[in-house]
């Protein structure tokens, strides 16, 4: 347990206050380490004043316009549905160190557009913190925003166009739906602690990959299980219990001919909360139960905690494909849609549909075309053995001649050529087999074949591929709950009131 938790990184020495002959007695790691986390902090502060610095700052005019004055408006709160493609994004959540992300976009547009004052005053929640690169087509947020109307009106028809206004502000790849105004009844309602339901998709080709097997491993992971082998522990920020419920998990196919190698399939799953990284985790072993390694029943053996009380080393599935498809409320829907924004967003939408359709296209154009090549170099590769063992065969057929005709024995030599002609007939026969095969290469689609590459899925576990597979339960473990948590509760003891307030 011991040589487990050496692993963890350990406590960093406090060097806050130092004195310069303090410094000077210090060795050279330890005044590199200092100026490195001097310069993070740095660039934390610049992050964190440039966040609070107004949004229309350098707008030119800016300090001659007028303040506006909130206090005179109106405020409804709403929820908002938001999508968008996290693919070019650092995640949803504002982060100290980087200022693309989602978050970061939403609240600038919310503040520049005085539909609020600031985030601490807006009363946000959101449904869903979606880690970098995932995407999301049902992110629902909880907001107060400016109205034009009174508080009791659902005149909803002449309240301001909130979803016209912020997406003339969001970047392309993020696009505000509608909204619904929240039930007077509930002032409270959060997008967040509300949420009945959660619904995620991860799409994959087929490949090569075993759908019914995978299928059978998703029968698995429905009811109530402790995730904590099918997720990131995340015990340093205070998350010690692992058991979430998860209500649905299927594969489905999302093309009428599923039978090609490029057929789209998604793994579809529901529950009422997520682990961090749970779904990756889980498409990870899905893949690898679909590659063939491991067999269905691998997602029952790592949800036995009992018996098996570490996780086995393994690599997550990609996060681009992953996406928050639908939040669920028990509320009565309300949404208010503008027909001509809809309008708007749809174009977009088939705008960017169509460029990447065109590249997805123009690719899957280039890989039959060298598939064809790969098939005719196999082929032809066959053909010129075949042919060079003809060649020899000839050559021994007229030294066989020579001889024959010298010794007078006419017969041996008819004999030999109905020999030949039957043989020429043979590789007649084997050149039009041959070009029906090449007829048939595309009717082959979605079957493998010993010359075929079907590689398509391995790019979604990342990760190096090794070369010689290691069944999950035989691989090398991580830490159990039971020892993170001793090295936190340790570090608490011996750390400072900071310390606790980050393990909160």
């Amino acid at each position: 347990m011991s040589k487990q938790i050496n692993k963890l990184p350990p406590k960093q020495r406090k060097t806050k206050g130092l004195s310069r002959e303090e410094l000077m007695n210090m060795d050279k790691n330890e005044l590199v380490d200092r100026i490195i986390q001097l310069e993070a902090h740095t660039t934390q502060l610049k992050n964190i004043i440039s966040k609070s610095e107004p949004v229309t700052e350098n707008i030119q005019g800016y300090n001659n316009q007028r303040k506006f004055d909130f206090t005179k408006c109106n405020f409804r709160r709403v929820l908002l549905h938001i999508i968008y493609f996290g693919w070019d994004y650092h995640g949803l959540a504002v982060q100290e160190d980087s200022t693309h992300t989602i978050e970061h976009y939403l609240f600038n547009a919310l503040v520049k557009s005085c539909l609020i004052e600031s985030r601490e005053q807006s009363q946000y929640h959101r449904c869903g913190r979606t880690d970098k690169g995932v995407s999301a087509f049902g992110q629902i947020i909880s907001i107060s925003l400016r109205s034009k109307l009174e508080p009791s009106s659902t005149d909803y028809s002449s309240e301001i166009q909130y979803c016209k206004i912020l997406n003339r502000l969001f970047p392309r790849d993020i696009k505000a739906v509608a909204w619904m105004p929240i039930p007077d009844d509930r002032p409270d309602f959060s997008a967040r602690f509300d949420c009945k339901g959660r619904q995620y998709k991860y799409y994959f080709p087929k490949s090569n990959l075993n759908i019914t097997a995978m299928r059978e491993g998703c029968r698995q992971l429905i009811g109530s299980h402790d995730f904590r082998h099918l997720c990131k522990m995340d015990v340093g920020n205070g998350v010690t219990e692992f058991t979430r419920r998860v209500v649905s998990a299927d594969i489905i196919a999302l093309d009428k001919d599923c039978e090609q190698t490029t057929s789209m399939y998604a793994l579809v799953i529901e529950g009422n909360a997520f682990l961090w990284h749970q779904i990756r985790c889980i498409m990870g072993v899905l893949l690898l139960v679909g590659q063939g390694h491991e067999s269905p029943g691998i997602i029952a053996e790592l949800l036995d905690v009992e018996a098996n009380p570490r996780k086995p080393q393994y690599n997550m599935a990609l996060d681009l494909p992953l996406n928050l498809f639908r939040c669920r409320y028990d509320v009565k829907s309300r949404w208010v849609y503008d027909d001509e924004e809809l309008k708007y967003i749809i174009t977009n939408l088939q705008a960017d549909w169509t460029l990447y359709n065109v590249k997805s296209t123009m690719i899957k154009d280039a890989v039959e075309h060298l598939e064809g090549v790969l098939y005719d170099l196999s082929k032809e590769g066959k053909k010129c053995d075949r042919d060079g063992e003809y060649n020899d065969l000839g050559r021994r057929e007229m030294q066989d001649k020579e001889d024959v005709a010298l010794e007078g024995d006419q017969d041996k030599i008819c004999d030999r050529d109905r020999n030949l002609v039957e043989l020429g007939e043979n590789e007649k026969e084997d050149d039009n087999n041959k070009c029906e095969r090449d007829r048939g290469l595309k009717e082959l689609e979605g079957k493998e074949t010993g010359d075929r590459i079907i590689s398509h899925a391995e790019c979604l576990l990342q990760g190096v591929k090794p070369k010689i597979y290691t069944p999950l339960l035989k691989r090398q473990t991580c830490s159990s709950l039971q020892e993170r948590l001793q090295y936190y509760r340790k570090k608490r003891k011996v750390g400072s009131g900071s310390d606790d307030e980050e393990i909160k």
